[in-house]
C-alpha cells in the first residue's frame, strides 16, 4: 500500500494541515506529505542538504526494494500455482507481506520516534534479506519452508522498512517535503517494474533458485546503500496526545469508511496477484504477458500523482469514491480480455485506478479528524482494519478459482462485487460528512 501507518508523533504532521474556514472543518493542504510520517513543524529542519538528499534516495532505494517487490508478487503466484499448488495457498503468501507491512507500521513507527531509527532499518534489512535468500533454497513441494520465509520473514521485514523510511524523509524536509515524498513513492513503482522482468526473464532461461537470488543480489544493493546513507536528525519529544478512542468510537462516518477500505483492500490487489496467470492462460504469449505487472506499476505512477491534484480541487472523499467504483467496475473489464492488446490495455487503466486509491485512501482517513490530535489514531486504527482485507482477500479469489479447472468468473465477480459494496460504504461516509460539513466538496 502506499500510505503510512505510524504512531501518533511520527504521523500528527504527516497529513496535511487544516485552515479554519467557518463552519467546516478547513481545507486539506493537498499534497504527497499525506503519505509520510512526519514530525510536528515547530522543530527546526533544514530542508535540504547532503544528508536530506542521500536519506531521499535510501528511502526510494527500500520502497523499490520491499514494496515494489510486493507489487511484483504475480510472478510468484503465476510460477507457484503452475507449478501445482493451490491458487489459493500461493495466494496467502503475498497477502501476509502486504498485511505484515501495514500493521508493523504501529510498532515500527514507536521505534522511529523513541531514536531507533537505524537499528529498525538495519534489523528490518537483515530479516528481509535472509528471508529472501531462504525463498531460494526452499523446497517447493513443501509449502511451510516457503510461508515461513517469503510469507512471514520477507513480511515481517518489509514492515519494519516501510514506515522508518518514509517518516525518516520528515526529518530532512520542510518546504519541499510534498516532493520529498513523491520521490520515494516512485520508489515502489520502480521495484515494481524491475523485479518482475528480472525474475520471468531468469525462471525461463535457468532455474528458480538463480532467479530469486538474482533479484536478491538486486535487493542486497538497494537495502546496503541505503543503510549506509540514510540518517534520521534528532527531535525534540511531543507530548502525548489526548484525544480519546471514546470520541472516533462514536464516529459512524469513520467507520463507514474503515470497513469500506477494508472490502476494497480485499479486492484491489487481484489483478496484481492474478494478471500474469490469467494472461496466460488465456494464450496470450508468455514473453508478452511476463510485462503485465511492469505495465500495471508503471501506470500507477500518474495515478499516484494526478488524483491528488483532483482532490484539492474536487474534494479527496469525492475522488476516492469515484476511483474505489472505477476500480470494481474495471475489474468486470476482465471477462474481455483475451489477447495481448486487451490485457496491456488493461493492466494500465487499472494500474492508474488502484495507484489512486491507494494514494487517496491516507488522506481520507486524515479528514476525519476533528483536530489534529486525532490524526494518528485514526490513521492507525484505519489502516490496522483495512488490512485485514489485504490479508483474506486474495486467498478467497484463489479457493474461487479452483485449483484444476480455473473458474476464472467467480473471483472476478467476487472481487468485483466486495469493491462496488465498499464504494457503497464509503459514499455513506462521504454523504454523513458533507452534511456535518454542509459543503458537497469533502
Amino acid at each position: 500500500m502506499a500510505g503510512t501507518v505510524s504512531t501518533r508523533s511520527t504521523v500528527e504532521s504527516t497529513t496535511p494541515t487544516f485552515t479554519n474556514t467557518g463552519s467546516s472543518l478547513g481545507k486539506l493542504e493537498l499534497g504527497l506529505e499525506a503519505e509520510s510520517s512526519v514530525v510536528n513543524d515547530e522543530f527546526p529542519v533544514k530542508d535540504g542538504g547532503l544528508k536530506a538528499w542521500c536519506t531521499l534516495i535510501g528511502g526510494t532505494l527500500i520502497f523499490a526494494s520491499t514494496i515494489g517487490y510486493i507489487n511484483a508478487f504475480g510472478v510468484y503466484q503465476d510460477h507457484y500455482t503452475r507449478g501445482g499448488l493451490s491458487a489459493s495457498s500461493v495466494s496467502w503468501l503475498g497477502s501476509t507481506q502486504l498485511f505484515l507491512l501495514v500493521s508493523l507500521g504501529l510498532p515500527a513507527g514507536k521505534l522511529v520516534d523513541m531514536g531507533y531509527f537505524r537499528h529498525t532499518i538495519c534489523a528490518g534489512s537483515i530479516i528481509y534479506i535472509g528471508s529472501l535468500l531462504a525463498v531460494s533454497f526452499t523446497d517447493q513441494t513443501k509449502y511451510y519452508q516457503i510461508f515461513l520465509s517469503q510469507g512471514l520473514g520477507m513480511g515481517l521485514g518489509s514492515g519494519l522498512l516501510y514506515v522508518p523510511a518514509m517518516a525518516v524523509q520528515a526529518r530532512h524536509w520542510k518546504k519541499r517535503r510534498p516532493m520529498a515524498v513523491g520521490v520515494v513513492l516512485v520508489g515502489a513503482a520502480i521495484g515494481g517494474l524491475i523485479f518482475p522482468i528480472v525474475i520471468n526473464r531468469l525462471l525461463t532461461r535457468s532455474s528458480f533458485a538463480n532467479a530469486v537470488r538474482a533479484s536478491l543480489y538486486i535487493v542486497i544493493g538497494m537495502l546496503g546503500t541505503a543503510n549506509a546513507i540514510m540518517t534520521c536528525p534528532e527531535t525534540a519529544r511531543q507530548p502525548e496526545s489526548d484525544s480519546s478512542i471514546k470520541i472516533i468510537a462514536k464516529d459512524s462516518a469513520y467507520w463507514f469508511m474503515a470497513f469500506g477500505a477494508l472490502l476494497i483492500l480485499s479486492g484491489v490487489f487481484f489483478p496484481y496477484f492474478y494478471l500474469q496467470l490469467y494472461a496466460i492462460l488465456h494464450q496470450v504469449d508468455s514473453n508478452l504477458a511476463f510485462y503485465s505487472l511492469a505495465v500495471m506499476n508503471a501506470a500507477s505512477i500518474p495515478g499516484r500523482i494526478g488524483p491528488n491534484l483532483l482532490a484539492a480541487k474536487f474534494g479527496v472523499l469525492n475522488v476516492l469514491t469515484t476511483f474505489s467504483a472505477l476500480c470494481g467496475l474495471l475489474v468486470f473489464a476482465l471477462f474481455g480480455v483475451t489477447n495481448a492488446g486487451g490485457m496491456f490495455a488493461f493492466a494500465a487503466v487499472y494500474g492508474f485506478c488502484s495507484g489512486a486509491w491507494l494514494s487517496l485512501i491516507t488522506l481520507a482517513f486524515a479528514t476525519t479528524a476533528r483536530h489534529q490530535s486525532e490524526i494518528g489514531i485514526r490513521l492507525g486504527v484505519g489502516y490496522f482494519i483495512a488490512a485485514f482485507g489485504g490479508l483474506v482477500g486474495s486467498p478467497i479469489d484463489g479457493a474461487l478459482l479452483d485449483r484444476h479447472r480455473y473458474f476464472w468468473y467467480r473471483p472476478i465477480i467476487f472481487t468485483s462485487v466486495v469493491a462496488l459494496a465498499g464504494s457503497v460504504l464509503l459514499l455513506i461516509s462521504r454523504n454523513m460528512i458533507a452534511r456535518s460539513r454542509g459543503t458537497p466538496f469533502v
